[in-house]
This record gives structure tokens, sequence and C-alpha cells, in this order.
């Protein structure tokens, strides 16, 4: 069979990977893929982005069914269109995709439906904005309402840095539509854990949890960014706090879109924040697999994953149960030079480690010209460790790392610091 995987990024390249593995495929498109993608044999770049266009490719080229990593074209409406041609897809519907494309709708759903999450205010008025950061105090959190890739989330540690978020933001239109609302909430103290789930309509099923890691530097220091790695599993995650989340969080929001008359497919991934008192509550949702979640999820599943796909679109997924390595996985992204403000493209990368069952690099902005692999967005590589501890993960990783070379490299020396803790 053939599957067809939407999007650019390392996500998209550890999910093409990991469906090439299955015997039953006989080719896994990647559109539009990136150098990592276009050097692997079992994977094949299609250079088409446009939703339309892709349903023909689909239909020309009889793909059996089709998984989108990224977020906009979810937010588009991808599967709407997929659906609409009785094409098989998985993900959620335009309008099961706003507890993500929209903070001021996932937060309101959080009200109604009692999910525990921070509490919040939503503003376009810059002026009742500030007045509403003045009157609530630093820390507090802003973030633009719409998708703004990982980049619209301040967490503003003073006064100062909120009131410039706020202007930021409205004032400024820094990130056009995306932040012509914005969302001020509560700041919440703890550990975050990433919950990912996969959702056919009635079941859920349960991937592997795994912890990211938003700031640019050490010792989570430096502006936010989509994420400078994750590992898997994350311990603060234990039986009992998963068992706690599925029922506080996870089931409530499944049951929750139902009763609002939208049935959830896809991915639900929920950002977790874990107080001292061991209480979860959500930080966001999004409506895809995590960027670089992903890639040590993917790294450690045995399961065949075109199967568990095929549950997942025909609505049965409690017909399913994931096997998984029990070793940790630990990723770690290396950037671009002057990531995540205005990260450089064009820097040739060399020393990519061949892969072994201990270490694999997933390629994220990366691009061959002129038969030389080069930097082609923010996020460059992520390298993926395993081993029997975290520290043992952290050591393959970090091997991998340092065997590559592009100018301005820039990653973090402690991913998984909280593990091995």
């Amino acid at each position: 069979m053939k599957i067809l995987v939407v999007g650019s990024g390392g996500r998209e390249h550890a999910l093409a990977w990991k469906l090439a593995q299955s015997e039953r495929v006989q080719m896994v498109y990647v559109a539009p893929g990136n150098g990592g993608t276009a050097a692997d044999a079992r994977l094949v770049n299609v250079d088409i982005t446009d939703p339309a266009a892709l349903a023909d490719f689909v239909v020309a080229e009889h793909i059996a069914l089709t998984l989108v990593g990224p977020e906009a074209p979810l937010a588009a409406g991808i599967v709407n269109l997929f659906r609409s041609r009785g094409l098989k897809i998985f993900g959620p519907t335009r309008e099961a995709a706003q507890l993500e494309s929209s903070k001021d709708f996932a937060k309101a759903f959080m009200q109604r439906h009692g999910i525990p999450t921070a509490t919040y205010q939503s503003f376009s008025d810059a002026a009742q904005a500030h007045a509403y950061v003045d009157a609530n105090g630093a820390p507090i959190v802003i973030k633009a309402d719409g998708l703004a890739a990982g980049k619209g989330v301040v967490v503003a540690m003073s006064l100062e840095e909120a009131h410039a978020a706020v202007d930021h933001m409205l004032s400024d239109n820094a990130f056009g539509d995306a932040g012509a609302r914005i969302v001020i909430e509560e700041f919440l103290a703890g550990e975050e854990a990433s919950f990912i789930v996969m959702c056919d309509g009635k079941h859920v099923l349960p991937m592997a949890t795994s912890q990211d890691h938003k700031r640019l530097k050490d010792q989570d220091q430096g502006p936010n960014t989509g994420g400078m790695g994750a590992y898997s599993p994350a311990p603060i995650v234990t039986p009992a706090m998963h068992a706690r989340v599925m029922r506080e969080i996870i089931n409530p929001t499944i049951q929750g879109m139902a009763k609002d008359g939208i049935t959830f497919t896809g991915f639900l991934y929920a950002g977790l924040m874990i107080d001292a008192e061991g209480n979860p509550r959500t930080l966001e949702f999004n409506c895809r697999m995590g960027d670089p979640e992903t890639q040590p999820i993917m790294a450690r599943l045995k399961s065949d994953y075109v199967t568990v796909l095929e549950h997942a679109c025909n609505g049965t997924l409690d017909q399913v149960e994931l096997e998984w390595d029990r070793r940790t996985a630990v990723g770690v992204v290396m950037a671009a030079a002057g990531y995540p403000d205005s990260p450089r493209k064009g820097d040739v990368i060399e020393g990519i480690p061949v892969e072994t069952p201990e270490c694999v690099t997933f390629h994220a902005g990366t691009q061959v010209v002129d038969g030389k692999l080069q930097t082609n967005g923010g996020r460059v590589l992520c390298v993926v460790g395993l081993g029997d501890s975290v520290k043992m993960a952290q050591k393959q990783a970090y091997e991998g790392v340092d065997k590559i070379r592009f100018d301005g490299a820039q990653f973090r020396r402690d991913i998984g610091w909280r593990g091995v803790r």
C-alpha cells in the first residue's frame, strides 16, 4: 500500500520513517518533505502543498491513507476536503482543530466543560489588556489567539515584559491575524509534560508520555521556541497520574467536543503543568503530534504503525495495543544561527552519523542544493539517542550531535535534565 504524510518538519520525517518500516508499505510519500526525507530510499518527496492538489495526487496514485503532521493544513480544513472526496485521512476536522487554532476557543471550551486549566481573559483592545495585566501582576502569560508556530506565547516574569508582549502582539501586529486577539492567563508553576493520544471519534489510544524543552538555552533560560528537545517516557507521569489525566482531562475533552456537536478524530495533545501537589492542569491543546516529541516517541514505538493508523481511520482503536521499547529516548534539536527570531538559511551541514539501533537523526529545516545538504529553517535536525536510562540515552544523543557540523548551530546540553534528576 501507499501512504502520504503531509508536512516538512522533523515530526513528519519521524512519522514517515516509522511508517516505511512496515512490511505492508510499498511507498511513503512526504509532501513537501525535506532534505532528510529526500535522502531516504523508502520515502519520496512530493512538491505539493495545496490541499486540493494533494487530494488529486492521492486519487491518481491510489494512496490508501493520509496522515497530516502540522497544524496549519488541519486548521485550514484539509480533513474536511479529503473526507468530502471519500479519501481516508487521519486528523481533526477544521471545527475540531479550533482546540489548537484558537486559544480563546480552547479556554472557553475548557471552562464550559470543567477541564482544569489556568484562569484567563481574552482581549483585542490593548488598553483593556494593559489594565488587566496591571490588576493581576506578574508573572503572567500572554498568548496570541491563533497559530504562531509555537512562538506566540510569552511567559512574562515582570510587568514590563508583560506590557511589551501585549504591545508586540496587539499594537505591532507581530503575528498578523493570529495575534489580533490575545489570551492573558495566570502563570502556572510546576513541571510540564506532553500527553498525546490518538482518537478515532469514539475510542482513545494513549501514546508514550514525553517532556518538551521550550526554552532556547540550558537551565530553561532564553526565549521560548518551538521546542529544543524532548525525551520519552516522562517520569513525572506515573501510572496514577496517567489515569488521572485520562479521567480529568482527556476523556472529558473528547466527550465535551461530542456534546458541542463536534466528533474529534486525530491526535489530541494536552500540554500539562503538574504542580508541586501533583495536580495536573491544561496549559494548551494541540491537535497533532508534538514536534520534537514525535521523534523520541516514534523511535520507541515497536508496533506496526500502519496497522494502528488503519484502525484509527476505521474507528476501531479499541482493538489496538501499542508496544514500546523499554529504553528511554532523548531527542536533541540542533537549530540554525539566529533561531528563534531570525534563523539563517544556507549553511552547509556535514557529519550526520549513520543510523544505528542506539541513534537516529531526523531532519526538519534541511534542503539539498547542488548536491549539498543545507539549513533551511529554524530547527534543523533532531538527534535521538536510546539507552537503558535517561543518562545513557543522553550520552548516545550527544555523541551524535557532536559529530554534526554547520555554522552557527545552537543546541542545549541538558535535554532530559529533569529525568536525570
